[in-house]
């Protein structure tokens, strides 16, 4: 979550010509609702199931395209075991510190249901470290990990393609 994924992602679709999906979007497109709403009404657990049924959706299309998943999306429903069957599925990390992080989430934190409660932030950067912390197992499975501190998206997406040719 705020890692600047979806943003990179876009700039990846553009530059590689491949459709972007956008997880998160896709399941508030396809459930007409926000993933807010679906936290609301009917908790973690069934966004989970949902989630885990279009990222299958999306992989066993077999159309080549630049997916942006959602931050909790490796951590769940053997997704990451899901992520790493597939030899043409190639997974990014972007590791991002922290105060970074906190510093772009914190403005935006009343659209995103883990943090609409946080209301300092102190307490922002301390959930973030937490969240990392538990995830980074699932993170430091994926196929590449991008240190992208002090990088522009253009930056990043050219570290990515060169990691691809």
């Amino acid at each position: 979550m705020g890692s600047g994924k979806t943003s990179v992602a876009i700039e990846l679709s553009k530059q590689t010509s491949k459709p972007f999906i956008d997880l998160d979007n896709l399941i508030e497109k396809s459930e007409k609702m926000t993933i807010k709403t679906i936290f609301d009404k009917y908790g973690e657990v069934y966004f989970r199931k949902k989630e885990r049924f279009y990222l299958e959706n999306i992989i066993n299309s077999n159309n080549y395209s630049i997916v942006s998943l959602g931050g909790g999306t490796p951590c769940y429903s053997d997704n990451m075991k899901l992520l790493q069957s597939r030899e043409n599925v190639y997974t990014f990390f972007l590791k991002v510190s922290p105060k970074n992080v906190s510093e772009r989430l914190f403005i935006e934190r009343k659209k995103r249901p883990l943090i609409s409660h946080i209301d300092s932030f102190k307490s922002m950067e301390k959930f973030i470290s937490k969240h990392l912390f538990e995830r980074m197992p699932y993170y430091s499975k994926s196929t590449h990990q991008i240190d992208t501190n002090d990088k522009s998206i253009s930056e990043i997406v050219k570290n990515i393609l060169a990691l691809l040719t």
